[in-house]
């Protein structure tokens, strides 16, 4: 009997031992699996709770490639990456130099195999300078040109055979992808310890493209990233628009558009001048006004306020009737708040009854 007993407790003392060493077999790959969208989604949870906004955030594998407008702190940036876990490495690109900085493991030191090299890339060639290994390797670097010519291009062909050349055509393969983007100028040259990136790029997306594939052909070697991006493009004023502050107030200087005396009615002297005002909005189509409405104190105050509102859309009305975009133009009545003249004269009372055009 003492046998029968033993023999079942030591099953279940095995079975104890075992379930750590289980979960910890299904815990560590779980943990060991983290993905490259998982990475960016907390690195950029990470950099946005700091108030750091970076224009590219992406990974290669646990490598972090980290592209951020100019001004912004690059190690200010760099800690809050390297401090999210499962990072490895850190490489931060703004336009300026860009070293790789490691985290964890420290960067390998740039492959001793790959000679100097030149991609590039004009309106008119795709150019590669390189020697390579094999008559086989040339051939392909050819074919991978001729895919991604287009009809304008050429190949600029200053490839050589040497024994210590590119052992593969994959070295140069992912620059030139990248640099068959856009137009214009552009190059990698690789001299052996640095990676120069210059000339034309897009957009940021295309730069951030350049770095990764220029960081990948060449791992551990120093990217000098020089490459620029098109200037903003400026609004252009044009003349009429440009002027149009100047040509409002003028025309509230010289014309008056008056009322009769208790209405919305527009007097017969007032009905050129809302054809000028309609033709001076029209010389320039993003200007946008106000139309004040305003009257004499004949009446009462109650019924002066309402009626400076109808003045001012009746002349709105007007204007869009004679072709101006009715979201160009807001309208407000004040009543008799704001007189120009005296209302104890006739001529005083009907140069209060008016509507003025104020530029917003």
């Amino acid at each position: 009997m003492p046998r029968l007993i033993r023999r079942p407790l030591v099953i279940w003392l095995l079975a104890a031992l075992a379930v750590p060493v289980l979960l910890t077999a299904v815990l560590i790959p779980a943990r060991a699996g983290t993905t490259e969208d998982d990475l960016r989604e907390r690195t950029q949870a990470a950099l946005k709770a700091r108030g750091i906004e970076a224009s590219v955030v992406d990974f290669d594998g646990r490598d972090a490639h980290i592209t951020v407008p100019a001004g912004v702190d690059e190690a200010a940036v760099r800690d809050v990456v390297a401090a999210v876990d499962g990072v490895r490495s850190v490489q931060i690109s703004n336009g300026q130099v860009s070293t790789p900085t490691p985290t964890a493991v420290s960067s390998a030191p740039a492959q001793a195999d790959v000679p100097a090299f030149e991609v590039g890339r004009t309106d008119r060639s795709i150019r590669v300078q390189a020697p390579v290994r094999s008559q086989a390797v040339k051939d392909a670097i050819s074919a991978e040109v001729t895919q991604l010519l287009g009809p304008d291009r050429e190949y600029d062909d200053r490839t050589t055979i040497a024994a210590d050349g590119l052992a593969d055509f994959s070295t140069v393969s992912a620059l030139l992808r990248a640099l068959a983007i856009g137009s214009g100028d552009a190059s990698v040259r690789y001299d052996g310890n640095t990676v120069t990136l210059s000339g034309q790029v897009p957009d940021q997306a295309t730069k951030a493209t350049v770095g990764r594939a220029a960081a990948k052909a060449v791992p551990g070697a120093v990217i000098a990233d020089q490459l620029v991006l098109p200037a903003p493009s400026k609004n252009v004023v044009s003349e009429p628009c440009r002027t149009f502050p100047s040509r409002l107030a003028e025309f509230g200087r010289v014309y008056r558009i008056n009322f009769l005396s208790g209405t919305s009615i527009v007097n017969d002297a007032s009905k050129p001048s809302v054809l000028k005002a309609a033709a001076l909005l029209k010389s320039c189509p993003t200007a946008r006004v106000e139309v004040a409405g305003h009257t004499d104190n004949l009446g009462s105050t109650a019924s002066s306020l309402p009626l400076s509102e109808r003045r001012a859309a009746e002349v709105k009305a007007e204007l869009v009737r004679l072709g101006v975009a009715a979201d160009r133009i807001v309208t407000n009545g004040y009543g008799e708040s704001f007189p120009i003249a005296s209302n104890a004269t006739g001529a005083g009372r009907i140069a209060n009854r008016r509507v003025e055009l104020r530029p917003r």
